[in-house]
């Protein structure tokens, strides 16, 4: 049967106090909703519809086309946003989750429905119990231990507050009856709402069975409405993203003070030191050392590379190399084999072949630098005339000493070297010196006569 996921993303979230609409709030470097249509899809829904209202357009924009919006212009309650997608509702099952609950699992859906597919139930509600219940609607059992009802808790009475079964807001239904009740929803509530939770008693009264499963993974029910619980989930999100990978196989030392996000990739007996945050869709190989406080941002990295204290922006690092500290590997940096990038050196636009180094104080930028060349202290390779960005090359086996200026686009060709403090600015022949700069001249006793001498 096919499996459809509705997603209620209309909220205004106003105790968040944002221009931006809620749901599109990050945690670990992912939209709320986003993490609820990845686990949507990784339980097998082949289809999400959003249901989206405050900030519509914004949130639209978020989406890949393969996710279908339905726009509910005004709030009238769980129910009412149901009821917006109601052209998408036909025979299968289907999944109702909420955009601002990203802290949902695989494991808890698969369930769920497992649950609802076995029991044969028409209409199953995911609870748990929470010491806190405020909030919640809570779930009234009758003496059978079946669900009675589910009571809001703008509606509840004070006997009902003490309940601490909740009522997650997520459920399975069968999508044939679901579209039967929906129409059937009243508002007769102190709210004027409808609410979604009244098609389960609908669903009951038409003669079928409608299950409730409780689940002890709390956490997975979390939903965000104020910055506070964005705190909150976000560190819970982090420590499930380290854990995994810990459990992979990677060694992180201080878990709590590292950020990983969902989508990072890290090989085996790889080292993680703390203050470090990687993002994006960043790959990074086996036995690495990842020094604290680097920042790593869509790269890849290969095997047996030590970056320590540095950053690192949408660059590709390969085996063996090391990075820093304080390097900084700006867009479209490509370091080969055994490379050594050295403190204070800022790497742009540029490719480094195996073997070469560039061990202290250098600007690389718009440059195709060869195998086994060195790059003295302070050089600039000099790219930008005030208009446009120019090239150099530096050819294999050259070296080009320190406080030297390379004037693109000007060419050090193979075994060529650049004397220190030379500014080039035409081509370095192959197996060539080049030496630019000023004769050394003395003028002996040029300081007394100026009256400077100190004794």
């Amino acid at each position: 049967m096919k499996l459809k996921a509705i997603i209620l993303a209309a909220g205004a979230g106003t105790r968040m106090k944002s221009k931006l609409p809620k749901v599109l709030h990050k945690v670990c470097g992912q939209t709320m909703l986003g993490h609820v249509i990845d686990v949507a899809g990784n339980s097998n829904a082949e289809e999400c519809i959003a249901v989206i209202g405050h900030g519509a357009d914004k949130v639209k924009e978020s989406l890949s086309p393969e996710v279908k919006t339905v726009l509910q212009e005004e709030q009238l309650g769980t129910g009412h946003a149901v009821m917006m997608a109601y052209n998408h509702i036909e025979e299968g099952t289907i999944l109702v989750l909420y955009g601002d609950g990203p802290l949902i699992t695989e494991d808890t859906l698969n369930s769920l429905m497992d649950y609802h597919r076995e029991g044969d139930y028409k209409a199953t509600v995911l609870t748990t119990d929470l010491p806190n219940p405020k909030g919640y609607g809570r779930i009234i059992r009758d003496v059978e231990g079946q669900l009675e009802k589910i009571v809001e808790e703008k509606d509840t009475t004070e006997e009902e507050k003490s309940i601490m079964e909740i009522n997650s807001g997520i459920y399975c239904f069968d999508g044939k009856l679901l579209k039967e009740a929906l129409p059937q929803l009243k508002n007769d509530n102190a709210q004027k709402e409808y609410y979604l939770t009244d098609v389960l008693s609908i669903i009951r009264d038409m003669g079928f069975k409608v299950g409730v499963y409780k689940t002890d993974k709390c956490e997975d029910i979390m939903a965000i409405n104020s910055r506070e619980q964005l705190a909150e989930v976000e560190a819970i999100m982090r420590k499930r993203i380290a854990k995994k990978h810990m459990i992979n196989g990677v060694t992180i030392i201080n878990p709590e003070h590292t950020y990983i996000e969902k989508t990072v990739i890290i090989g085996a007996d790889t080292i993680i030191y703390p203050g470090v945050a990687i993002t994006g869709n960043t790959v990074i190989g086996e036995d690495c050392i990842i020094g604290q406080n680097s920042r790593i941002e869509n790269t890849t990295i290969g095997s047996g590379v030590e970056v320590q204290s540095s950053t690192i922006i949408e660059s590709k690092i390969d085996d063996y190399t090391t990075i820093g500290p304080y390097a900084y590997l700006r867009p479209n940096s490509n370091i080969g084999k055994h490379v050594k990038i050295g403190d204070f050196v800022e790497v742009k636009n540029a490719t480094i072949g195996d073997d070469s180094k560039a061990s202290h104080l250098a600007y690389i930028g718009d440059a195709d630098v060869g195998k086994n060349v060195n790059i003295g202290c302070g050089v600039v390779f000099v790219n930008y005339d005030g208009k446009n960005k120019h090239r150099s090359i530096v050819e294999d086996n050259a070296f080009v000493g320190s406080n030297a200026n390379l004037v693109a686009p000007v060419i050090v060709r193979e075994n060529g070297y650049v004397a220190c403090g030379s500014t080039i600015t035409k081509e370095v022949p192959k197996g060539s010196l080049a030496v630019a700069r000023g004769r050394q001249e003395n003028k002996e006793g040029w300081v007394e006569r100026k009256g400077l001498l100190k004794k």
